[in-house]
């Protein structure tokens, strides 16, 4: 391979500081959007069904902080600058990619299908416009096809939002993400990241395995979890058999749909979507 390019961005003294303690900068997190939030003053991108993953200049890690087994020609191609964005095989490979992504030895074949796309540049300074065209520079620079920064683009309007929601979700994509173009990069969740999807999802922590009644006795009958917040209570729908039967492990997390909250913040008609591989 070639010598790496000079990228635009270079890391400031906060991040040169992570790179040498081999510490993660920290993960932007969003939180739901309004049922029609008004797109000004945002920037308006895809949400993709992949895998988070940060890079730290040095090592890719998830979410938990344990690294990813990445093949080293995968490594080698990523820039010195700390990136953060989603590892992704496009729409509908979810449970394929983390499959894939989880394997303690990479399957080099599989990864040439890997798409590592770009989102945030962790510890930069400036508006989030401005880090979105640091990360289209970068990405084409790079020239490699595995490396993009995900598409931003700003709307006119609630309808246009409405508009591109719908297309994204008949094509099989999960929803979008809004990030106000204004807002500084700053870790942990914030309402300057937004996601709006046709359907409600959050994250938790499994706490707790309640045995099953009835036909489900003997396995799984519900999940205890404990949201970010402390909230906890139980998930008991939207399992399959195999899922009943071995069930996410104590300490994981897991996404689930909802349709709202009650007054006291538990979700409504909660159901299990997937294990997060990443958290």
């Amino acid at each position: 391979m070639g010598a790496m390019k000079t990228h635009p961005f270079h890391p400031n003294r906060r991040q040169c500081l992570a790179l040498a303690l081999g510490a993660i900068p920290g993960f932007v997190l969003a939180e739901e959007a309004d049922r029609n939030p008004d797109p000004a003053g945002w920037l308006v991108s895809e949400k993709l069904d992949g895998v988070r993953a940060l890079w730290d200049g040095a090592q890719l890690r998830f979410r938990s902080g344990r690294v990813v087994a990445a093949p080293p020609w995968f490594i080698e191609r990523l820039p010195r600058t700390p990136l953060d964005g989603e590892l992704w095989l496009g729409r509908g490979r979810f449970d394929e990619l983390s499959g894939l992504v989880r394997r303690n030895s990479p399957d080099d074949q599989a990864w040439r299908e890997v798409r590592y796309m770009l989102f945030e540049l962790p510890g930069a300074p400036g508006p989030f416009s401005e880090r979105a065209a640091t990360l289209v520079r970068i990405a084409t620079q790079a020239g490699w096809p595995q490396l993009r920064a995900v598409a931003q683009r700003t709307l006119p309007d609630r309808a246009a939002l409405a508009s591109w929601l719908a297309e994204v979700v008949r094509g099989g994509g999960e929803g979008l993400m809004l990030h106000r173009v204004d807002a500084p990069w700053a870790a942990g969740r914030s309402r300057v990241l937004l996601k709006l999807k046709p359907q409600h999802d959050e994250d938790g922590v499994v706490i707790a395995h309640l045995p099953g009644r009835g036909r489900h006795a003997g396995r799984l009958g519900a999940l205890r979890l404990r949201r970010d917040d402390g909230l906890v209570f139980d998930l008991g729908s939207g399992f399959s058999d195999a899922q009943r039967e071995s069930p996410p492990p104590l300490g994981s997390t897991v996404t689930y749909t909802h349709r709202g909250r009650t007054p006291t913040g538990v979700p409504r008609f909660a159901s299990f979507l997937r294990l997060r591989p990443d958290a």
